[in-house]
């Protein structure tokens, strides 16, 4: 779908953990105008003002997250929302790349893949080490892949500065010689170490979705933003909930926060979720 000049305008990918902050998204395929990638805040910032005092067309930034980076959705619409101030809004933020759903998905297709040619491999879902909050959702997800999948060992490993080791030789000590690498993310490479002294063979799946398959659902993102901004939809407000209770849910109930006693108890009882800071 084009502007209303016949121009697509520039694509901007937003880029969080899951990517590496971008370095795993290096070579996907452009398509029409500038392809750009950039993590959120102070950059995205950047970026976008380049592109719109260069005349580039209208704006697309997707947030490319499966949906364990709720927060960085949320920081981009927050960045996007200063920069969409024209009558004509020249910005449109897409809909996220994809959601929890589709990576539990992704992954219970590779551990299949992998059953079938290993039956005994242990399958190790790996990502870069997050926050507690983005990295529970990881082991979330690792416990639908194990209880629907195909009936393989799936554990987590979170890379940080010892790499999967520790996740390696907790399975070998419970006896598992084959194990498998299956990134929960965008990476493409495996990133990961493990100590020469490992008896157990170690093997990297590959990335979960080709190339072409990332950029043909970055495609449909562009295209339905773009379409939607055309009918005066930016998808700013949506992207500024996006982080709406992702974190812990707090009460005033136990932090000795007293209220008058004459409201009433709808007043009293009341929630609100709140996001640490990181």
């Amino acid at each position: 779908m084009d502007s209303a000049d016949g121009s697509t305008g520039a694509l901007v990918l937003v880029a969080g953990h899951e990517s590496s902050f971008g370095a795993a998204l290096s070579g996907l395929p452009a398509r029409g105008g500038p392809l750009m990638t950039t993590p959120a805040g102070r950059p995205l910032h950047q970026v976008v003002t380049h592109l719109l005092d260069s005349g580039t067309g209208p704006v697309v930034v997707v947030p490319m997250t499966f949906g364990r980076d709720p927060r960085m959705v949320a920081d981009a619409a927050k960045t996007l929302s200063w920069l969409s101030v024209d009558s004509e809004p020249r910005v449109a933020l897409a809909q996220p790349f994809g959601t929890l759903d589709h990576l539990t998905a992704w992954l219970r297709r590779a551990a299949t893949q992998v059953r079938s040619g290993s039956p005994d491999a242990a399958v190790v879902l790996t990502a870069d080490v997050a926050n507690p909050f983005d990295d529970a959702e990881l082991h979330r997800v690792a416990h639908l892949v194990r209880t629907f999948g195909a009936g393989n060992e799936v554990d987590v490993a979170l890379v940080d500065d010892r790499g999967t080791q520790p996740t390696v030789s907790r399975l070998e000590r419970l006896g598992f010689s084959d194990i498998v690498l299956v990134p929960a993310g965008f990476q493409r490479h495996s990133g990961a170490t493990w100590t020469g002294d490992t008896t157990a063979r170690v093997s990297f799946f590959g990335p979960i979705m080709s190339a072409h398959a990332v950029a043909q659902v970055v495609g449909q993102r562009h295209d339905a933003a773009l379409h939607a901004l055309g009918h005066g939809d930016t998808g700013i407000a949506a992207g500024l909930s996006a982080d709406h209770g992702h974190g812990y849910a707090h009460s005033h109930a136990f932090d000795g926060h007293t209220h008058e006693p004459d409201q009433e108890p709808q007043q009293r009882d009341h929630h609100h979720t709140f996001i640490h800071a990181h």
